[in-house]
């Protein structure tokens, strides 16, 4: 039987690789191999603009001595050992290493998969695309685009270390999208809808399709009727259907701790402090079944956990690799990712989340007079070193006497992380979850993100109208 490239490089002599990779020196090497398969399915203007069939196979080899590291790649089975000498000619004189045995570590599956989305013909993902298309191009002349995106992947990674253990993870994920833009005449504007996470194909059992295409052709046209958003300094109610972002970017990347532990984060050496306040906790979990971010083991063989970041406003951890794990003296969290074989890993989120409360949702926004609804959140930045941010509102509403009134467009959301999280009290007893592919370092993984309905007493809001 021939053995596929995968299977055939296990069956090599990991562990003699891994000798010669520390013929020169270092504290530890590291190899990875990664296979990954899939589909990228995308349409505009009623016709597939793009049909790919992914095929990626590679080999990454690392090598970390204190502070530094060597990392080389190749897809060349045959070239293993020559990369495994290049990796080692980084370093200095020759030091000798020491023999390495290797133990397999139990197999993790998170996963909970019906129908495997790779079995699946490419006719049904192109009927889900030419659905979706129908739905928002129903929505009459103020439609000028429309556009549709099926993508799945299944990804096998096999990772063994000088540390004595290695593993195999699978993880097969799935992701629909749809976007349309509509316009008056005058002004555009853009409805976007997500759906996914590591999924089968039996998520688009049903009319999931429709019912993404339908909200994104919704929230575009609102938002075309909308009135302009105030501008000002005002209470906001952000949604648990807004989506995770604000914690993603307002404290998760603050969090990791390549940034905080070299100081480039608001939230650097501040273990054990209060840096929120008592009703917000924040974890990150790597082992939620279904969910975008998740795995069974992060990209070095670590196994996923779940993480307590923030516990009743008090920072307890931070998300850390093999590296800084070792050079912080942290606890090691299982949140060392890469996007391919062809990167070192980092530090990243997994699925980051603030945790539920005990108010009803419709209580919180009863409490705000005069105020903004975030039903739905759009993109952000924010600088970790001061936790400054500004983030965009896709689908708002204005809050009046306690009830959520007229749809609004344009408003922004512009404030400071800590200072925000520092003044929650409420906090709903409901969650939602958003997704997305987080960028870091130059590379992508998929997080995902939630938070349940939260009163901000008082955040500037850009817009066109101000307050008064």
């Amino acid at each position: 039987m021939t053995l596929n490239p995968f299977d055939s490089i296990i069956r090599t002599d990991i562990e003699s690789i891994l000798t010669k990779a520390l013929a020169k020196g270092g504290d530890f090497s590291e190899i990875f191999i990664e296979e990954r398969t899939g589909t990228v399915i995308s349409s505009e203007a009623g016709r597939i603009e793009k049909f790919n069939i992914i095929s990626d196979f590679g080999i990454g080899l690392r090598v970390v001595d204190k502070d530094r590291s060597g990392y080389a790649y190749t897809n060349d089975i045959e070239a293993v050992k020559e990369l495994a000498s290049t990796v080692a000619a980084s370093f200095g004189a020759n030091q000798g290493a020491f023999p390495i045995q290797l133990k397999t570590r139990p197999s993790r599956n998170i996963r909970n998969i019906a129908v495997n989305a790779s079995t699946v013909d490419a006719k049904k993902k192109i009927e889900l695309i030419k659905r979706a298309e129908k739905v928002v191009l129903s929505g009459g002349s103020s439609v000028v685009q429309a556009k549709a995106m099926f993508a799945d992947s299944s990804r096998k990674i096999f990772i063994a270390n000088s540390k004595g253990y290695s593993i195999t993870d699978f993880t097969d994920s799935v992701i629909f999208y749809v976007q349309c833009v509509v316009s008056d005449g005058h002004i555009m504007e853009t409805g976007y809808e997500p759906v996914g996470g590591t999924l089968g194909f039996e998520l688009f059992n049903g009319e999931i399709a429709e019912e993404t295409a339908q909200t994104a052709l919704k929230r575009a046209l609102q938002s075309l009727k909308a009135a302009n958003a105030p501008a000002g300094v005002m209470p906001v109610v952000l949604s648990s259907k807004a989506g995770g972002t604000m914690v993603h970017e307002a404290i998760g990347h603050g969090l990791e701790a390549d940034f905080a532990g070299q100081g480039l984060s608001v939230y650097s050496n501040r273990l054990g402090e209060q840096v929120a306040s008592k009703a917000i906790s924040v974890i990150d979990d790597g082992t939620l079944a279904g969910r975008r971010g998740s795995f069974g083991y992060d990209d070095e063989g670590t196994p996923s956990q779940r993480t307590v970041l923030v516990e009743n406003g008090i920072l307890k951890s931070y998300l850390t690799d093999m590296i800084t794990a070792s050079r912080y003296g942290l606890e090691l969290t299982g949140n060392g990712r890469r996007e391919t074989f062809r990167h070192r890993p980092v530090p990243r989120m997994t699925n980051t989340l603030i945790q539920q409360g005990e108010m009803n949702p419709d209580d919180i926004v009863r409490m705000v007079d005069k105020g903004l609804f975030v039903k739905k959140m759009g993109g952000g930045q924010v600088n970790p070193i001061t936790g400054d941010f500004v983030f965009e509102v896709s689908e708002g509403y204005i809050i009046d006497k306690g009830s959520i009134g007229e749809a609004l467009r344009g408003a922004t959301l512009i404030g400071n992380g800590p200072k925000i999280l520092m003044s929650i009290e409420y906090v709903g007893n409901d969650i939602g979850w958003g997704m997305g592919t987080c960028g870091k370092d130059g590379q992508g993984v998929p997080v995902g993100d939630a938070q349940p309905t939260i009163l901000i007493p008082e955040i500037t809001v850009g817009g066109k109208i101000n307050v008064q």
